[in-house]
């Protein structure tokens, strides 16, 4: 019956005009959203919208996440950084495009944090590395990042996620407060930014 409901889905998806890379609904279509959700919501994992996780977070709804994998253009071999872990959902899609070893998750949340390894961990992402910190930080071990993403809405871009994402790259986040913009950043080499607007949308607030 999931298997049927993500496929529904995906064919839901792929009826909307911003989604038509076949990656990325193939993606959405392998990674099984039920088992990022909790127990109580899974009837729901489904339908198109964000489901609350605890803590005062979301998953994001699965248009949003293809709409922000497809605006990333990411590709197998990527270093991606991720910056709200949530439940994991959101890191397993890019895993499945990019492969789990390059993804590199920072949640604010000890408790989310332990369990979204534990789900990618079950589900067979257990290489997506996922620490507990304070996201605005980014995670510089890693870098350079080819991509950075936050799932979370911030007044302005961290400086520390840019500084981690190499020339050429592209970092993708909700911002401001009301209304938020989606907006796609490329780093030029000289350090400066090159800023696109992708329409308005909700996240819940960096922290």
């Amino acid at each position: 019956m999931t298997d049927q409901a993500r496929a529904a889905l995906v064919e839901r998806l792929r009826s909307q005009d911003r989604l038509d890379d076949e990656r990325v609904l193939d993606a959405i279509g392998t990674v099984p959203r039920h088992e990022f959700v909790p127990d109580e919501r899974r009837n729901r994992a489904y339908v198109d919208s964000p489901l609350p996780i605890g803590e005062g977070q979301t998953i994001s709804a699965p248009h949003m996440v293809a709409i922000m994998a497809t605006l990333l253009d990411l590709r197998p071999g990527d270093r991606v950084l991720e910056i709200g872990t949530g439940c994991g959902y959101h890191a397993a899609v890019t895993a499945e495009l990019v492969g789990a070893e390059h993804v590199y998750s920072v949640e604010y949340h000890d408790s989310l944090a332990d369990t979204a390894r534990e789900r990618l961990t079950a589900t067979g992402y257990e290489d997506v590395s996922v620490r507990a910190g304070d996201g605005k930080q980014g995670w510089p071990d890693h870098a350079p990042y080819d991509r950075a993403y936050l799932t979370c809405a911030a007044p302005e871009l961290p400086r520390a996620v840019v500084d981690q994402t190499r020339p050429g790259g592209l970092v993708l986040a909700p911002l401001g407060d009301e209304p938020q913009r989606l907006v796609r950043v490329r780093r030029r080499a000289d350090g400066s930014l090159e800023r696109e607007a992708h329409g308005a949308v909700r996240f819940v607030p960096l922290q």
